[in-house]
């Protein structure tokens, strides 16, 4: 029978021992429930893609409680992309990290050239935030079989894992379906930027922020 628990100190101490020990958990996110692991542990990450029958080709996303964990991961965030966080995170923002060299995440996209990039996100949500700051940084995707419906219950969670998850978090329904915002950094394109996928925040918020960062308004000298 799934161990499913709502979120409390033993719960979040149990959840931290799982992940550290191999084991994969599920766990609310401020649009839907992820199912996460080590992202350190390849066979953990392993058994993320098994229990949703995904393909290897699409990576998994990290979940931190902040930006100032990425440095410890070995993750930096380009220009602009550490303007928009600045904005948008806590939130449903996916920018794309880029890998330091000593960077031992096992969840990383490498491209033809080399570059190893990142999928992050920061979710606005206390549950979240408070379980991420117990158990650290975790490797997720959404809690569901692939292509089907995410879940935005621990019981719809529950349907799709059963036993292939070692702990359920329950902290109630998710507010918001819609997925993240995922961006890339480009110097070659407009604003910078690249849509690699358009959920919540829509495309022309996101670059109304840039242009506001460059040429802030004005305040017709009323300030004070």
């Amino acid at each position: 029978m799934a161990d499913v628990r709502s979120v409390d100190e033993q719960s979040l101490v149990d959840a931290k021992r799982i992940i550290e020990h191999g084991g994969v958990i599920v766990l609310p996110t401020d649009t839907v429930y992820g199912i996460a692991c080590d992202p350190h542990n390849p066979n953990a990450i392993a058994r993320i893609y098994e229990a949703k029958k995904r393909a290897r080709s699409k990576a998994l996303q990290i979940i931190v409680s902040s930006v100032n964990d990425l440095p410890s991961l070995g993750l930096t965030l380009p220009t602009p992309l550490d303007v928009l966080a600045q904005r948008f995170l806590p939130g449903a923002f996916s920018p794309i990290a880029v890998a330091d060299e000593d960077c031992a995440l096992q969840t990383l996209r490498v491209a033809d050239d080399g570059t190893r990039t990142q999928a992050i996100r920061v979710p606005d949500s206390d549950a979240s935030l408070r379980i991420l700051r117990a158990i650290g940084p975790v490797a997720a995707s959404s809690a569901n079989r692939s292509g089907n419906e995410s879940a935005q219950t621990v019981d719809e969670a529950v349907a799709a894992f059963g036993d292939d998850v070692d702990l359920y978090l329950d902290a109630g329904p998710t507010e918001n379906h819609t997925a993240s915002t995922v961006v890339a950094a480009d110097p070659d394109a407009p604003d910078g930027i690249v849509i690699l996928r358009e959920g919540k925040i829509p495309a022309t918020q996101l670059r109304a922020a840039l242009r506001d960062s460059v040429n802030p308004p004005h305040d017709g000298g009323l300030a004070r």
